[in-house]
């Protein structure tokens, strides 16, 4: 049976991009698949310390040497069959722990040799799904995809085929945007944005989930 491991990115365990996330791994398994679901902000661990281990002569090229709750999911990560990566986005970029996590895969794997752009031991269909605040507008007008592009590129190189991509807009941050400080968006628009998209990006996580394991 195959396995796919989708990691999430987000601080928040039930919220939009978990649910994209939950809707892939339902694709996966109705595919024929296993599926784990990892919360990066339940674990204790740290990005990239540079300490070059992994780039050492004397030593297998491949993994991170630090040790900490991230361990195990690196080596499940290369025990699968697909892998998602799933992230809102803060501040142009993805979450902070989305990026310490691949920092610790991506880089254990990568070994600065032209002749040997990776060592990760497979080809890993992978793909991203980004949930963000701002609209499609907003994506194109900052160049959203070129700065996410970059860790496409990576995933790419590393894992050696092309990340599929979904990118949810405009999503609802809160239940009840009259308790927080939000007067810069209008939360009717907001709601009936969802009401007639976040349904489309369900589905559209599913079939993800179900291509990666399928194809």
């Amino acid at each position: 049976m195959k396995n796919l491991i989708a990691i999430n990115g987000s601080p928040r365990k039930n919220w939009n991009t978990a649910e994209l996330l939950k809707h892939a791994m339902k694709g996966a398994e109705e595919a024929g698949a296993s599926t784990e679901l990892v919360n990066l902000y339940s674990l204790n661990f740290k990005g990239c310390t540079s300490c070059f281990a992994c780039k050492l002569k004397s030593r297998p090229h491949g993994s991170c040497a630090m040790k900490d709750d991230l361990s195990p999911v690196l080596e499940k990560v290369k025990a699968a069959d697909a892998v998602i990566f799933g992230s809102p986005i803060y501040f142009m970029n993805l979450s902070a722990g989305m990026i310490a996590f691949i920092e610790r895969l991506f880089f254990s794997n990568y070994i600065y040799s032209d002749e040997i752009p990776t060592v990760f031991p497979k080809k890993l269909p992978s793909a991203f799904i980004y949930t963000m605040n701002m609209t499609e507008r907003h994506f194109e007008f900052f160049n959203m995809k070129e700065r996410l592009g970059m860790y496409e590129t990576f995933t790419t190189r590393i894992l050696r085929v092309v990340p599929k991509v979904l990118r949810a807009y405009d999503t609802v941050q809160f239940k009840d945007y009259s308790r927080y400080e939000s007067s810069i968006f209008n939360p009717e628009e907001k709601f009936a944005y969802r009401e007639k998209h976040f349904a489309d990006d369900c589905a559209a996580a599913y079939e993800i989930g179900r291509d990666l394991i399928l194809k």
